[in-house]
């Protein structure tokens, strides 16, 4: 049996047997074996740095949020930014010694030597504690959002900081005692954090050349922080360029086709740096395989599925409506009025619904959710068929294979004791109970809706995380969850996106908890140290996104009403438009009356048996001729689901990313792969931050002090006829009559 020795720095030889080795080869070649558990991590700088980044990154993604185009500063932002300042401050700080009371003759220093790897592994997880999968905010926020912006009323301060700190942590409590099955095994790979793994590597990496990283990085920063003056304030337009509009000014159709924001996007392009990373992140992390993937079924769906649907066969009255939008709309093409059916109870009034008629939605909205349908249920056939024995053997082997030398290095480390994740669900459930019994009149979901939730959310933790840590796929439960709970309990529209949110966000939570355990879990991080960084930081961050929130939702006139707000104003909120509408259609008016036999769109359902059909197809298709290695590459839930952002993205957002993707992971990784692996990471983040920090700075010093600029240039993308219908006999002001 062969020996593999290895070298720690500073430490003793390591001798790693070859059957200790990482059974998956993508893992040999991205991980270290080695470790030095003399590192330190519970450092000033650490808890400082930390601190800081969360609480900005917090901000900045749900100040953000609500603009037309949001931008999600990510975790590579902060991976990027804090390492010159953390090895800055590990050459100023003082290394003085000292002691604290109460820990004996333990001593400490503001600076125990080099900024090392582990501190800044820990940094960055304490900045995205509260993101699950890269949103950049909690998710509960969008209740409070469309109850004060959209309902028009009121929910306190407690209800909603409860109401988000539950959600981001009930997860936590049973993804904890699921990591001896996801997170320990060798076979529980977890792909994505291999890519952080690698970052981490390279930016610690020494640093030669003529151009570092880090000065790459600022000059980087400074361009994009200046570039956004121009399209963030002094000239909007250019955030869509949407000549096609400028060429046909009184041409309905050509509108339709050619505007980037309300219509297919045809030769739309931006200059503005927050649309291209809106809503799919920055395209330059985005592996190309992913970005192709993408661009096929956005093709399928946006240039073929839905011209047919609208010019060809007018599907749910099409042309009664907007070619692209996500208002709900009556039989003669007007906005629905919501507020005039509910009633004082918050819930349905059903002799005003009557009165109104049915809800409508464009036919690209209708389909979206047929879409989504059909990625659901094809996401767990075509998981099941081709991955599902490798699924199931290296779950068995997680229970029979030997342990690998990063579980072997990680034994070092004190667990983290069982009875810590026991209490904080105990304690997660009874404040959650809290907020059903006594502040049920403001968030009106019964007790058993929250037990409903939350073990619905523990049964597919398991199963989810499997998928994801092997396969890299992650299904979703909100919309099976917003389903189930509209036909359980109708009528009562902030019932369901809690139910949603308690059902969802904390599955979510525990599997993106669980991923950051596996990162620490390759880069050596004490487990205790994980917890307590993950826990502290969510907290925070949910507490500021709910802070900042409340100061947007206070301090801007009608924000969130497109209709209401000043012409090309920013504040329109279109993640929490598509929010709201899904809480009309699951909730207030229930799937009975849209999606069943008293609504317009009963026929959505067999998207459904389609998605599930689909990956079998596929794969007997594959069994048949084996030889044809394009088949199996045929991923249904990646072309089904390419267009799940849509809206609130737009075609503009898809056509910059699609288009700036292929450029850097296509191109410049095939022809200059050098510069790619250097600077491409660096890019991304510089961009991110430029952007953020300019549009902070242009609001607090422009916006707020209601310093406008009125010309042909900060009149959006000039395609008004855009949003006109086109049906015989449907009359819109602005538009021509047919």
């Amino acid at each position: 049996m062969g020996t593999v020795q290895t070298e720690l720095p500073e430490s003793p030889k390591e001798i790693v047997d070859e059957d200790e080795l990482s059974p998956i080869e993508q893992v040999r070649l991205t991980v270290t074996n080695t470790d030095d558990p003399t590192l330190p991590v519970w450092t000033f700088r650490m808890w400082f740095l930390g601190l800081i980044s969360c609480a900005l990154l917090s901000f900045l993604n749900q100040f953000f949020a609500y603009r037309t185009e949001p931008l999600i500063i990510t975790q590579i932002t902060v991976q990027v930014a804090t390492l010159p300042i953390g090895r800055f401050m590990a050459s100023v700080l003082p290394r003085t010694k000292f002691r604290l009371p109460g820990f004996g003759s333990t001593e400490f220093s503001l600076n125990p030597g080099p900024f090392n790897m582990k501190e800044h592994v820990l940094i960055s997880i304490f900045a995205n504690a509260g993101s699950a999968f890269g949103s950049g905010y909690a998710y509960a926020v969008g209740i409070v959002n469309i109850i004060k912006a959209f309902y028009r009323k009121n929910i306190s301060f407690l209800a909603g900081w409860i109401l988000v700190i539950t959600t981001q942590v009930l997860g936590y409590g049973w993804a904890g005692l699921l990591r001896k099955y996801v997170v320990e095994p060798a076979h529980m790979w977890w792909p994505s954090t291999l890519v952080q793994v690698s970052l981490f590597r390279a930016l610690h990496e020494k640093d030669e050349e003529r151009m570092s990283r880090g000065k790459f990085f600022l000059i980087a920063l400074i361009c994009s922080f200046s570039w956004y003056a121009i399209p963030g304030y002094l000239f909007p337009t250019l955030t869509s360029i949407s000549w096609v509009c400028w060429a046909f000014s009184k041409s309905v159709t050509a509108q339709q086709l050619g505007s980037g924001m309300k219509g297919l996007g045809l030769g739309a392009l931006t200059l503005d740096w927050s649309a291209v990373a809106s809503f799919l992140f920055s395209p330059l992390i985005s592996p190309f395989f992913a970005i192709a993937n993408v661009f096929v079924g956005y093709v399928m769906v946006m240039y073929v599925a839905i011209p047919i649907a609208y010019w060809g066969l007018d599907l749910y009255k099409a042309k009664t409506f907007p070619i692209f939008s996500s208002h709900l709309f009556t039989v003669q093409g007007g906005k629905y009025n919501i507020t005039a059916i509910v009633n004082d109870k918050f819930e349905l009034d059903i002799p005003n619904y009557e009165e109104q008629g049915r809800i409508y939605l464009s036919t690209f909205f209708a389909l979206t959710y047929g879409f989504g349908f059909a990625t659901i249920a094809s996401t767990l056939t075509h998981v099941g068929f081709f991955y599902g024995r490798e699924i199931y053997e290296r779950f068995r082997a997680s229970y029979k294979g030997k342990v690998d030398i990063h579980t072997r290095l990680m034994s070092k480390y004190k667990n983290i004791p069982e009875w810590w994740f026991h209490l904080l669900l105990v304690v997660t459930v009874a404040v959650s109970f809290v907020l059903c019994i006594f502040l049920k009149d403001q968030v009106q979901m019964p007790w058993w809706g929250l037990l409903f939730a939350a073990a619905l959310a523990f049964i597919f933790t398991l199963p989810i995380s499997v998928i994801t840590a092997t396969t890299n796929q992650t299904p979703g439960l909100n919309i099976i969850t917003e389903y189930v709970m509209g036909i359980i309990y109708p009528g009562r529209p902030i019932a369901n996106v809690c139910f949603k949110t308690y059902g969802y966000m904390s599955m979510a939570q525990a599997v993106s908890f669980l991923s950051d355990f596996k990162l620490g879990h390759y880069m050596k991080i004490p487990p205790r140290s994980m917890f307590i960084v993950q826990l502290i930081g969510t907290i925070i961050a949910g507490t500021i996104n709910l802070g900042v929130a409340w100061w947007l939702l206070d301090s801007i006139e009608n924000i969130c009403q497109d209709d209401l707000l000043p012409p090309n104003s920013p504040w329109t909120c279109p993640g929490d438009r598509v929010f709201f509408d899904a809480s009309v259609i699951w909730g207030l008016v229930g799937p009975k009356r849209i999606f069943g036999t008293l609504g317009n769109y009963g026929a959505l359902n067999w998207f459904f048996l389609g998605g599930a059909l689909g990956p079998v197809l596929v794969w007997l298709l594959h069994k048949a001729f084996p030889k044809q290695s394009w088949i199996p590459l045929i991923n249904l839930p990646v072309l089904l689901g390419a267009t799940a952002m849509m809206p609130p993205a737009t075609a503009l957002n898809y056509n910059a990313w699609i288009i700036v993707g292929t450029i850097f992971n296509f191109f410049v990784f095939r022809y200059r792969k050098q510069w790619w692996q250097r600077y491409n990471y660096i890019l991304s983040a510089a961009l991110d931050a430029g952007v953020a920090f300019m549009g902070v700075l242009i609001y607090f010093s422009l916006t707020m002090e209601n310093r406008d600029l009125n010309w042909w240039g900060t009149d959006g993308e000039h395609c008004p006829l855009a949003t006109c219908p086109t049906a015989k006999g449907v009359v819109v002001e602005g538009c021509p009559a047919y």
